[in-house]
């Protein structure tokens, strides 16, 4: 049987063999009483890593998304997104039924992320007899669907000072928020800055077995605590995951570099392919998207026959590709997936 290379996500990490150690020897306490000691530890090392307050664990990235839509908004309110973010693709509707929000997608020409203006543009204001107000501004980086693209922090920043303007709340999906820092070697606090709640995942990049961190002031987390154990997110020993969290943060970070290098090799390997369309100024950090030409087979067709050779990569339309790099997968494995997805498009 031959051995698999999984390109589907970053989410299908495994823990480490001394990540399992640190887990298998973790103290653990009742965190619904605030006892789990390495779960306050993490906490308040995230919290401090991202120049925050107070910070809180999460089991999901979509459910840390849901508390902060759920703490920031009220039902009715219009929120601005990126085109294609993880909020409106992602999250099975989750937003409408849980926050009772809709969202307006802004985009600029060639890109899925929106620019200060473009958000400014995109506002609707508070108390129209017909219009829904906007009150919440929400901004993916990386974003995923655009192939991991970081989005520029002075963008970001003025992004924010609108909304401020505004009296409108500023929230960071940063799930690979490490990646945009390795990659832009901005640190995660001054990525984090502008924002007045941001999450970030621990098990993506970072290889955790779950555990996503929502980080703010402590009157935001306070709120985000009762949203939290609204949603069934409130668990009880939960000194595993942070052992894992503390291991990872440790560890983890700065060899994502590597994995943004296995997916430039991977992408400049298709570019160079008839009948493939990838934008390698966007490959940013581990994520490779990548069009299939009508002179191409077909997404499912192509995610088939690599799957037959070993390797896995995901379908996002019916001629869009995803494949993300992760601690995984070696340079040589990343060399072998490459061969294998140029020659199920030539075949």
């Amino acid at each position: 049987m031959k051995p698999v290379i999984d390109l589907r996500s970053d989410t299908v990490t495994r823990p480490t063999s001394a990540m399992r150690a640190v887990i298998a020897t973790a103290a653990v306490g009742d965190d619904q009483y605030g006892e789990d000691a390495l779960m306050n530890e993490l906490q308040a090392r995230l919290a401090a890593l991202l120049g925050k307050e107070a910070a809180l664990w999460c089991p999901s990235g979509t459910m840390a998304n849901q508390v902060g839509l759920r703490t920031l908004t009220r039902p009715g309110d219009d929120v601005i997104v990126s085109k294609e973010s993880h909020a409106v693709w992602h999250e099975m509707g989750a937003s409408g039924a849980n926050a009772g929000v809709q969202f307006t997608e802004v985009a600029g020409a060639g890109r899925a992320w929106f620019t200060a203006d473009e958000f400014v543009q995109a506002v609707r204001p508070r108390g129209h007899v017909i219009y829904p107000a906007t009150t919440l501004v929400e901004v993916e980086n990386t974003h995923n669907r655009s192939g991991g693209v970081v989005v520029p922090q002075n963008e970001i920043i003025e992004i924010c000072r609108a909304a401020r303007e505004r009296d409108i709340a500023s929230y960071l999906d940063g799930a690979r928020l490490w990646n945009t820092s390795v990659a832009s070697g901005v640190s995660m606090a001054e990525l984090a800055a502008p924002f007045d709640l941001l999450s970030v995942a621990l098990s993506k990049g970072l290889g955790c077995p779950g555990g996503t961190v929502l980080a703010g002031s402590r009157e935001l987390i306070a709120r985000c605590h009762k949203h939290r154990r609204m949603f069934g997110g409130a668990m009880r020993q939960v000194g595993f995951y942070a052992a894992a969290g503390l291991y990872a943060i440790e560890h983890h970070v700065t060899r994502l570099a590597d994995d943004h290098a296995h997916a430039r090799l991977i992408g400049e390997r298709l570019a160079r392919t008839p009948g493939v369309e990838i934008d390698l100024a966007s490959l940013q950090t581990n994520i490779i998207v990548f069009k299939l030409d009508e002179s191409a087979p077909d997404a499912a067709t192509v995610v088939a026959r690599a799957k037959a050779e070993g390797v896995l990569v995901f379908a996002f339309s019916p001629r869009l590709v995803r494949a993300v790099t992760h601690l995984d997968v070696s340079r040589k494995d990343c060399e072998t997936a490459a061969d294998v997805l140029v020659a199920a498009i030539k075949r």
